[in-house]
């Protein structure tokens, strides 16, 4: 026994003395070791930083249901007040659906309205009067440039210097310039009338599919062809007042002649008085 703990301390002493003399060799062998050692998995259930982990994902997800959502909650509750006002109060479908039936019904009418007004009124007879008339009720701009030829081809034109005093060629002169004026301002107006029918029918065909938040924009273009017309109408009222104007201004001047002529014979006749 003895002999045995005598052999083992010398192989103590060996191993050390060995392992002093290289000791660098020794120290990189503990340290490879150390880190290839397997170590025991800590379980999830158990490890303290996944408690806490959890804990505060667990007051993330109340906070978020208690605060966030009762907010999100509340601003749901009032979008939903605000569509069923808006379903029930503004644009309730019931009325909608009235709308859109009354504006089919308005369609035929415009329809009716459009052959009315197509409907030929032209009565000449003459050749001359006949190529005037259909100037006239073309409802072409692109006509206006022939209305002159055909007015002088019905009234003829202003007489010629010497076939006429200056004031009555003036007279005649100002009023084929109205008459004719007038003429071409109806067959614009005509051609205008049409736009705004094709225009209307376009807007009451919109109105038919139209949401109800597009009702504002439709308006506003009725309202846009609404002035237009006023527009148009004024313009024709101010070529009837210019129209009464020339004729006014021709009874002034027969007026004016015959003042004129009275005063020249009434010379004529103290001139012949005198001679006698």
């Amino acid at each position: 026994m003895k002999n045995l703990w005598n052999r083992t301390k010398r192989s103590i002493r060996l191993a050390l003395g060995w392992a002093w003399g290289h000791k660098t060799r020794v120290a990189a062998l503990v340290l490879v070791l150390a880190l290839i050692v397997p170590r025991p998995v800590e379980s999830q259930f158990f490890d303290p930083c996944c408690a806490i982990l959890a804990a505060g994902l667990s007051t993330i997800s109340s906070t978020l249901s208690s605060v966030i959502g009762g907010g999100l909650d509340s601003i749901l509750s009032i979008e939903q007040t605000i569509s069923n006002f808006e379903q029930t109060v503004v644009w309730p479908q019931n009325l909608i659906s009235q709308a859109q039936a009354l504006v089919g019904t308005l369609q035929s009418t415009y329809t009716q309205i459009q052959g009315v007004i197509n409907t030929p009124v032209n009565s000449a007879t003459l050749p001359a009067t006949q190529q005037l008339e259909k100037n006239l009720l073309s409802a072409d701009s692109g006509q206006i440039g022939q209305t002159g030829a055909d007015y002088v081809g019905v009234y003829g034109s202003v007489p010629a210097d010497n076939a006429a005093p200056a004031a009555v060629r003036n007279q005649v002169d100002m009023t084929d310039a109205a008459a004719q004026a007038a003429m071409k301002r109806a067959i614009e107006i005509d051609q205008l009338a049409d736009l705004e029918i094709d225009a209307a029918n376009q807007i009451n065909q919109s109105v038919q599919t139209a949401a109800p938040g597009s009702a504002p924009i439709i308006e506003a273009q009725a309202d846009a062809w609404l002035v237009r017309a006023n527009a148009y109408t004024q313009a024709a009222t101010a070529d009837l007042m210019r129209v009464r104007a020339v004729a006014l201004a021709n009874n002034g001047e027969d007026i004016k002649s015959g003042s004129s002529n009275t005063a020249a014979l009434g010379q004529q006749l103290m001139n012949l008085l005198k001679r006698q």
